[in-house]
C-alpha cells in the first residue's frame, strides 16, 4: 500500500499541531510501518481513510494515542543518567529539604514529564527513600505523565524486563523490587505517593493548572520538539515551579540554549538549573 510524501506531510503537520513533535523528511517509511500495524488493527483500508479519521472522527482519541505510542521510542530504565540524579540527590534535595524546613513545610512535590513507562518515576522515590531519614514524615507526592496511554499502562503495572533493572544497584533491587513470573515489579509501597496520568505537554490549557513542583525532570523527551514548541514547553515547566525549584532535562540538552530564565549553579563538577 502506497504511502506518499504528501500523506506524510499532512499527517507529519497534524502531529506537530496537537503534540509540538517533530519529523524530518526521512521518518517517511518509519511512519509507514508503524502505521501499517494500525491500518490492520482498526480495520482502515487506505492511509488516506486513516489521516481522514484521526482529524476528523476521532472524538476520544483513542486512534491518535495509538499513533503517538507507534512513533515515538520509549528508551528507559531505573537509574538512567546515574550522574544526574547524584546531583538531585546529593545537592539538590538538601537544599530543598533546607528551604522546606525554613517554612517549617513538609511537602515535596515532583513532576516526571515524559516519564514513558515508569521506571524514572520510582528511581526517584527509591533516592527519596534512601536520602531522607525521616521519610514517612514527609507529605511526597510524585506526578508522572505521558502522551503514551501504553507506557502508562505499564507504569501503573509496575512490572519491568531484566533490561529495565539492570543498572539499579544490587542493594536497592533487594529492598525494592521482587521476581514475578512475567518480570521484575516494584515493591506496593513504592506505588503509593506516584501518580501516573496521561498530558500532552502542548496543551496549554492543562499545563496552566499545574503548580507547585520542587523539581521538574523532562529528560530526554524536547529532542522531539522544534524550538518553538521546546521554549513553550520550558516557559510551562518554569511556571509550575515553585522558586528555588530545580529543572532535569537530559544530558544532551540544555536549558541555557532554550531560555534564559533559569538561573546556572555550578556545584562539585554538575552543572545545575533552578528557578530563582
Amino acid at each position: 500500500m502506497q504511502f506518499t510524501i504528501e500523506q506524510f506531510w499532512e499527517l507529519r503537520e497534524y502531529i506537530y499541531k496537537r503534540t509540538g513533535l517533530k519529523f524530518e523528511d526521512t521518518k517517511l517509511f518509519f511512519f509507514k510501518r508503524r502505521i501499517e500495524n494500525l491500518l490492520d488493527k482498526y480495520e482502515f483500508q487506505s492511509f488516506d481513510d486513516f489521516i481522514r479519521y484521526i482529524r476528523f472522527y476521532d472524538a476520544d482519541g483513542k486512534v491518535f494515542k495509538d499513533l503517538i505510542g507507534e512513533i515515538t521510542t520509549h528508551e528507559t530504565y531505573f537509574f538512567r543518567e546515574f550522574e544526574q540524579l547524584q546531583a538531585f540527590a546529593e545537592i539538590c534535595l538538601p537544599e530543598i529539604i533546607e528551604e522546606k524546613k525554613k517554612i517549617f513545610t513538609n511537602s515535596i512535590n515532583i513532576w516526571s514529564a515524559a516519564c514513558s513507562t515508569g521506571e524514572e518515576a520510582y528511581t526517584l522515590n527509591i533516592i527519596l527513600r534512601e536520602m531522607l531519614d525521616d521519610y514517612d514524615n514527609w507529605n511526597i507526592k510524585i506526578l508522572a505523565t505521558d502522551i503514551d496511554e501504553k507506557c502508562l499502562e505499564t507504569a501503573r503495572d509496575g512490572i519491568y524486563s531484566e533490561r529495565s533493572v539492570k543498572f539499579m544497584p544490587v542493594e536497592y533491587q533487594q529492598k525494592y523490587i521482587y521476581r514475578k513470573s512475567n518480570g521484575f515489579a516494584v515493591i506496593p509501597q513504592l506505588k503509593k505517593n506516584i501518580s501516573f496520568e496521561y498530558l500532552n505537554l502542548m496543551d496549554i490549557k492543562k499545563i496552566k493548572e499545574m503548580s507547585g513542583f520542587d523539581f521538574i525532570f523532562c529528560r530526554n523527551a524536547l529532542i522531539y520538539f522544534d524550538d518553538e514548541s521546546r521554549r513553550e514547553v520550558v516557559m510551562s515547566f518554569y511556571q509550575a515551579m515553585n522558586s528555588k525549584g530545580y529543572i532535569f532535562l537530559g544530558h544532551s540538552e540544555s536549558i541555557s540554549r532554550i531560555t534564559n530564565l533559569f538561573k546556572l549553579k555550578r556545584k562539585e563538577g554538575h552543572i545545575l538549573y533552578y528557578k530563582e
